[in-house]
């Protein structure tokens, strides 16, 4: 089955605001890493440093860090692509839910990158055709070539566990 995604080009953007509070000085390195980025749609995310990169309270537990995002990116690219090449192959996808995770480390020059993401989707069909496990291998196989954020990236991206059910 290959499904070919139409080439496009568009522009995307995101304003990603930070400011200093007053009572920080700054120069130090004591500051609140905690800031906002914000999307075409108006939503606002709030956003820091991963607490394991700038130690708390300077970093935002509770904020999305860029390190998540990026593995949380690759995931919905992923799962998007998966769902229009499911729908072209005529398979109706009840659900889709996926556990993903990135790993970071040093790569050859010593500094520190995201260099793998395992996806884990758990996908529930329904519907008179149900795909194979050979379908939803060979699914996940084009929706990861066609992924535009997978292409972006030299991180190794792949699919290591996904589980097929029926309703």
């Amino acid at each position: 089955m290959t499904i070919r995604i139409p080439a496009m080009e568009h522009a995307y953007s995101a304003t990603v605001a930070w400011q200093r509070k007053a009572s920080e000085p700054f120069t130090d390195n004591r500051y609140s890493r905690g800031h906002v980025w914000r999307f075409d749609g108006g939503i606002e995310v709030p956003a820091s440093s991963a607490p394991s990169s700038v130690r708390l309270p300077y970093s935002v537990a509770e904020a999305v860090d860029p390190e998540e995002a990026f593995v949380a990116a690759l995931s919905s690219c992923h799962m998007l692509t998966f769902l229009f090449l499911a729908a072209k192959a005529g398979f109706t996808v009840e659900r889709y839910e996926d556990a993903a995770t990135g790993i970071m480390t040093k790569n050859a020059q010593g500094r520190l990158f995201v260099s793998h993401v395992d996806l884990n989707p758990a996908v529930t069909f329904s519907g008179d055709k149900r795909p194979s496990e050979a379908d939803l291998a060979d699914l996940h196989h084009h929706a990861h070539e066609q992924c535009y954020i997978a292409n972006s990236v030299k991180t190794e991206v792949t699919v290591a566990r996904s589980t097929l059910s029926f309703t």
